[in-house]
């Protein structure tokens, strides 16, 4: 079979390859995409939407418990586990249906199959019906990311799960341990423990959320024990014991080995790059710890191959590759983009309480050299927190002291990863804290608590 000649072969449809696709194509392109599994990645089917689909299920039902605080009677409240992992694989189904309309509307050319680099410029396909091969001026790998799995720890399915069997669930937990605090177990955490499962989360660092800033953390934390979960910082699973129906954690801390019993376990403990079978070696592609090595601008030690996205490392996130797929497509059509600046990408964590951040954290602001002005706002203070009956959560925004920079910003509570926006506009446009303090942000709105962190870092809050 003659190999088909394109401007630009993605390999990986998820949210950076499909980007990447559709703006080569606008901008004159001929593409082609490769996808082994689904269309949409894991963000679309595994990951970013169907897990907050089941977080919404589990915040409508704590809103139903708290129906007398609205003036509101709900009796025999409860809860359908198939019924809520059907409606979460329905949006999944949905939306992954949509990049197909995508694809055809933009004159993508679609190739369902595993590919492997065959040299440069060059990619072999595996597919239903056999092989073929695609000539690329130009490939984007956007191979994406899998759970990582620890010796011991490895996941079976029926004890043990990875994000992708407890997005499947087909039972509910009673006694759940879920390894590993980031954003993936937090989350999960958060739902089946909603849900009434007796939660354990155990951190082997010094705190849950650990990359957030440390008073973000220090709050989530207690929310979380407040709604019943058990944390266990600077832990560490070192085996899990296996029978019927049963898994007994060892757990090892600065007080020595315990053992608790569990019936589920959620393993959340990191992502690695699937740099595997994708012939990177044969080419000489750089790759450092199941990631490839690139520059400012996604491009590889191979010239004319691109990396995006989780493949490309940290940060971990659907944002981060979209955006990467844009520049990278835009280089290749001939453009000059502005390189992707992982210090104004925020993070969203989508648990009760949700957590959101952009920039540096106050101790790495002051790790840096920077002299700081550091304000914070309660959502106690706001009238629409009062309002909506979501009154606990906090607004923190760190600047520099000299040139009114704002270095970072770290919010906790309701609707905060629709919020942290505006603090990223901000920091992308370079605003100071006096552009900041001169807008006028609308009344009565979650916003408000933006403004007046960034008043309070000043000595000028209007309302504590």
């Amino acid at each position: 079979m003659v190999a088909r000649a394109f401007d630009m072969v993605v390999i990986g449809a998820g949210p950076g390859g499909y980007v990447a696709a559709i703006r080569g194509a606008q901008l004159g392109l001929s593409v082609a995409i490769v996808e082994r599994e689904h269309l949409g990645g894991i963000c679309l089917n595994w990951g970013c939407i169907p897990t907050k689909a089941l977080l919404r299920s589990a915040e409508v039902f704590h809103l139903m418990h708290r129906a007398k605080e609205f003036g509101l009677k709900a009796e025999g409240i409860g809860f359908d586990l198939a019924a809520v992992v059907a409606r979460s694989r329905g949006v999944a189904k949905q939306l992954s249906g949509g990049i197909g309309h995508l694809m055809k509307k933009n004159k993508i050319t679609v190739v369902m199959g595993t590919a492997t680099l065959a040299g440069q410029g060059r990619v072999a396909v595996k597919t239903d019906k056999g092989s073929e091969e695609l000539v690329g001026k130009s490939i984007v790998l956007a191979s994406g990311a899998r759970a990582r799995e620890l010796p011991g720890l490895e996941a079976d399915g029926e004890l043990v799960w990875t994000y992708k069997h407890a997005l499947q669930a087909k039972r509910m937990p009673k006694r759940l341990l879920v390894i590993g605090s980031g954003a993936i177990g937090i989350e999960f955490a958060s739902f089946f423990n909603t849900f009434g499962a007796d939660t354990t989360v155990v951190e082997v660092l010094d705190r849950v959320l650990p990359v957030e800033d440390a008073e973000i953390s220090a709050f989530a934390r207690k929310a979380f024990l407040k709604q019943g979960m058990k944390i266990l910082e600077k832990t560490t699973v070192k085996k899990l014991d296996r029978s019927p129906g049963k898994v007994v954690a060892h757990l090892e801390s600065a007080k020595g080995t315990e053992t608790q019993e569990f019936d589920t376990v959620i393993s959340a403990v990191g992502i690695v790059g699937n740099v595997e079978n994708l012939g990177l070696e044969a080419l000489g592609v750089k790759i450092d710890r199941t990631h490839v090595v690139t520059d400012e601008f996604c491009r590889t030690s191979v010239s004319g191959l691109f990396a995006i996205g989780d493949i490309a490392g940290a940060p971990w996130l659907a944002h981060k590759a979209s955006h990467e797929g844009v520049m990278v497509a835009e280089l290749i059509a001939g453009g000059h983009p502005h390189a992707v600046k992982p210090g104004s990408i925020a993070g969203c964590t989508y648990c009760q309480p949700q957590v959101a951040s952009v920039g540096l954290t106050e101790a790495k602001a002051r790790e840096q050299g920077h002299e700081v002005k550091v304000g914070r706002f309660p959502f106690i203070g706001n009238g629409k927190a009062i309002a909506l009956g979501e009154a606990e959560g906090l607004v923190k925004t760190v600047f520099d002291a000299k040139t009114g920079e704002l270095l970072g910003a770290h919010m906790i509570g309701a609707e905060v990863t629709e919020l942290i926006q505006g603090y990223v506009i901000g920091r992308a446009l370079e605003t100071t804290e006096e552009d900041l303090m001169n807008t006028v942000f609308p009344h009565p709105t979650l916003s408000e608590m933006m403004h007046e962190s960034v008043l309070d870092a000043y000595g000028r809050a209007l309302h504590i």
